[in-house]
């Protein structure tokens, strides 16, 4: 399993906060990566994951140190099949 240090701030965590996601449930779905991809939207790199519910989420954040820290930008549940 990976390691990532994860940079939360109130604007990050309220942001996930939005779409229901905490971030542990952010943090959980990261390091269970299924799939990488980007972002279509922003051109950011995202990963899908499962959180500890068993939600797939989609998680998009920034490097702040390649393959070391992350700071996490957004992250909503998709359907396994999207």
């Amino acid at each position: 399993m990976p390691w990532f240090q994860f940079f939360w701030t109130e604007e990050n965590i309220r942001h996930l906060a939005e779409n229901d996601v905490t971030p542990e449930q952010f943090e959980t779905a990261v390091m269970h990566a299924e799939r990488k991809e980007w972002s279509r939207s922003t051109g950011r790199p995202a990963i899908r994951g499962r959180d500890d519910t068993g939600r797939m989420l989609f998680c998009v954040y920034e490097w702040i140190e390649q393959d070391i820290a992350i700071y996490p930008v957004t992250a909503y549940e998709v359907e396994d099949g999207e």
